[in-house]
């Protein structure tokens, strides 16, 4: 029997359908920033991965194949046949995975703050943060992503964001967290970004370490029909500082494809 989880999942706006799809130890908030303008142009379908926000915790380990089909059994409850798709950070691996098993259910991906073509140094670096916080604990390196996540003026400006931030991370069940963060650690688009057709937006932060533009010039490349966008100053957190900017790329990219 195949392992599917039914998500927890909100619909909301008017337009074609858009599938939005978080990151590790996140939820559907995530996109509350981007939310006001997708939905102006959009019927945005935003959920919580499974162990995530509300949906269901997951029967023992899972891997990017399980997370993929989770999706598709969302589109098949919600009666979508095609869709666009957009994902962050591990997300930006779900979307692509989703469009190379159902190619015909994509209108196009949104790639945001992902990472694909790692160095065997950009592999131990990602690895080295998963394997501290199996040893560790999660709480205790946490802190130490703050600054790889967010500019130094939104630490500053906004502690309140960041701290809902973490407590949402440590909120997340560990096993789930580490699983999903193997996930991300371990995924390898390398070998099948070629065959995804979709039209596709690569986007992520001029200053964002381990999703940085280096590999996203190699995404985009190695993309068939695809734009590069890289948004000035941000690191990996684009969505909770500049969900509108997000938002305001993805509403062009789709609307560049009529």
């Amino acid at each position: 029997m195949m392992d599917v989880i039914d998500c927890e999942y909100t619909v909301q706006g008017d337009g074609p359908p858009l599938f939005l799809i978080h990151g590790i130890g996140a939820a559907r908030n995530t996109w509350r920033r981007a939310l006001p303008e997708l939905t102006r142009h959009f019927t945005v379908i935003t959920y919580d991965l499974r162990g995530h926000g509300a949906s269901p915790m997951p029967d023992g380990e899972f891997g990017l194949d399980e997370l993929v089909n989770d999706l598709e059994a969302l589109r098949a409850r919600t009666g979508f046949e095609q869709a666009h798709f957009a994902g962050h950070s591990l997300g930006g691996m779900i979307g692509p995975a989703y469009a190379l098993k159902h190619p015909d259910r994509v209108l196009s991906l949104g790639l945001l703050s992902t990472a694909a073509f790692r160095t065997d140094d950009d592999s131990v670096k990602v690895w080295g943060v998963v394997h501290a916080m199996e040893e560790k604990g999660i709480p205790q390196v946490l802190e130490t992503l703050t600054a790889r996540w967010f500019t130094d003026d939104f630490l500053t400006s906004h502690p309140d964001v960041v701290r809902n931030r973490l407590k949402q991370v440590v909120d997340t069940d560990p096993d789930v967290f580490l699983n999903v963060f193997r996930i991300y650690a371990g995924t390898e688009m390398a070998p099948w970004l070629d065959q995804v057709s979709a039209p596709s937006l690569v986007l992520t932060g001029e200053n964002d370490g381990g999703c940085n533009p280096r590999l996203n010039r190699l995404i985009n490349a190695a993309l068939p029909h695809s734009d590069l966008v890289i948004l000035p100053e941000l690191r990996h957190s684009i969505l909770l500082e500049a969900g509108e900017v997000v938002a305001e790329h993805l509403i062009r990219f789709v609307n560049s494809l009529r």
